[in-house]
């Protein structure tokens, strides 16, 4: 090769090399972006779930201030104002949420349980009025995702309790048990114990719950419905029982726990006991289906009401470290420090 080829050929070389260079660099910012935007992602869902509401509303603030069409952050942020019981700014961002991405059964779904939560808490013309809206959302979420077993639970509770008028009933309840026997054979047959339980069936009820828990091969879950069930029927010793073997179980969902220890508590039944299930909780979850700034909250309550003053302390300024705007726990130290 003479000098004048040689010369072009290493133009050419370097022209090729400072292409690839570019094209690197393009893809190295296009994961790097990509990263953080899934750290950022990963970094509120974990906030969330580790009950730290106070950082997750204000990281999600941030995220939706620079991208203001991120569905998923919306949603993230209603659920966080959901834990708070703010109905207000929950329903604002699940509704962002569901303009944003209408495809996802998800966000219908957590827009559906901020409509009953508002619901229940109306007079009987506003509840009625919410009630359609909770029936669309639910049944738009099963549609969506017809395997998701979360929204099948919650469009059958509403099937279940909500009268013909506003699109409730047994017949519609008994449907979605069908489709529920394929997924979850163990939660079909809760579904028929509920449905007998409203027609004060408490024998067939009591049948099927303990069927529930054979099929379940005895998981917390199930348990734990069938210590609601003793409940209310004021069977406080079996229900206790129960929230033993609970407790012993295999444990697919944590928040059993928590919901286990608001039983006793709301019962008046065994504190310490409940305080052991809320301390298990902590150390092992804790998750966003029972916030962790409540969990603290109750633990202070239960060792409030066994005479630890200072211990109940401890756990009210834990709930307020993560939810300062949680005004129960607030006046609940305020009780025990002054």
């Amino acid at each position: 090769m003479n000098a004048r080829a040689c010369k072009v050929y290493l133009v050419k070389v370097s022209l090729v090399l400072a292409v690839v260079v570019v094209v690197v660099n393009v893809i190295v910012n296009v994961i790097v972006v990509a990263s953080f935007a899934a750290s950022a992602a990963n970094s509120a869902h974990d906030m969330l779930a580790a009950g730290r509401i106070d950082d997750a509303i204000a990281a999600l603030h941030a995220r939706i201030a620079s991208a203001p069409t991120d569905a998923e952050a919306s949603n993230l942020l209603c659920r966080a104002y959901y834990a708070l019981e703010d109905w207000k700014r929950a329903e604002s961002s699940c509704g962002k949420a569901v303009v944003l991405a209408p495809g996802n059964g998800r966000f219908h779904l957590w827009l559906g349980r901020v409509y009953g939560e508002k619901a229940d808490r109306a007079g009987y013309m506003a509840a009625a009025g919410l009630a359609g809206k909770v029936r669309e959302e639910f049944e738009r979420a099963v549609q969506l995702d017809p395997k998701d077993m979360d929204a099948r639970e919650n469009l059958t509770e509403f099937y279940i309790e909500a009268p013909g008028i506003m699109g409730g009933g047994e017949r519609k309840a008994r449907q979605q048990a069908q489709f529920m026997a394929a997924l979850n054979p163990a939660r079909e047959h809760w579904v028929y114990a509920r449905i007998a339980e409203k027609k004060k069936d408490a024998a067939t009820a009591e049948r099927e719950y303990r069927q529930s828990i054979a099929l379940s091969k005895g998981d917390a879950e199930a348990w734990l419905d069938w210590a609601f069930f003793l409940r209310r029927q004021k069977r406080f010793d079996e229900m206790e029982q129960a929230l033993v073997k609970l407790s012993q179980a295999p444990m697919p969902k944590l928040d059993v726990l928590m919901e286990a220890a608001q039983i006793l508590y709301g019962t008046g039944r065994s504190y310490p006991f409940a305080t052991d299930l809320l301390r298990r909780y902590l150390a092992a979850g804790p998750v966003e289906a029972a916030p962790a700034f409540r969990a603290h909250y109750l633990l202070g309550v239960l060792l409030e009401k066994q005479g630890d003053r200072a211990g109940a302390a401890r756990e009210y300024r834990a709930s307020l470290s993560l939810a300062r705007e949680f005004g129960m726990a607030q006046q609940a130290l305020n009780r025990v420090t002054h």
